[in-house]
């Protein structure tokens, strides 16, 4: 857990996690806003952070046990890239909508029938893109069973891919992260409380 902690300081201290009032892609409006994109500016916590997840599914699934990373862009494929380099592992994305140009195709990299593949995304609210992208691997006979994801906003994305026999891993989730913040007197109470209220929403 000191990595959870540790992390989640960092995300605060550098304002990738920032707490007020916003909009999110989906309409949304939520007390917090966490950008991970910011992440890979910071190349040490980067290579944590990459490092941790990498640990994490040889501890949960093992690296034997499916034969490429796949993401979406563009915050996940950052994160997948580095991680596949970490572990020699192929990579695959799937656009969020065909090309409209040349094979005019959705899932790009080496792929063939029956793949089993590892899902990565940076953060997951509703699991909106990473339903996508499964369902569009579907369609090309590829197995997604694992999917990870470094902040769980905790807003339905498990229920949302377990709904497709996906079981979604995180790092960390929203809750931690504040807790953590709390903990040590980064954030106050009320900020705390609406981070809950938007989770039990």
């Amino acid at each position: 857990m000191e990595f959870v902690k540790e992390f989640a300081t960092f995300l605060h201290q550098k304002g990738i996690i920032k707490f007020g009032d916003f909009t999110l892609a989906s309409g949304k409006h939520s007390s917090y806003y966490v950008d991970l994109r910011l992440v890979p500016s910071y190349p040490i916590e980067f290579r944590k952070m990459v490092k941790y997840l990498e640990n994490q599914i040889v501890e949960d699934i093992g690296l034997d046990n499916f034969d490429s990373i796949v993401s979406v862009p563009t915050g996940g494929l950052v994160i997948a890239s580095a991680l596949a380099i970490e572990t020699v592992k192929p990579l695959i994305y799937v656009r969020s909508k065909p090309k409209d140009y040349g094979t005019s195709k959705s899932v790009e990299g080496k792929i063939h029938n029956n793949m089993k593949v590892v899902m990565i995304d940076d953060v997951a609210t509703t699991g909106g893109s990473v339903v996508n992208a499964v369902k569009d691997l579907k369609e090309v006979n590829i197995s997604v069973k694992d999917a990870y994801v470094i902040v769980n906003r905790m807003e339905g994305a498990a229920d949302a891919l377990l709904g497709l026999g996906v079981k979604m891993h995180s790092i960390l989730n929203i809750l931690q992260i504040t807790e953590t913040l709390f903990e040590q007197n980064l954030i106050d109470e009320n900020v705390l409380e609406k981070v809950k209220k938007q989770i039990n929403k």
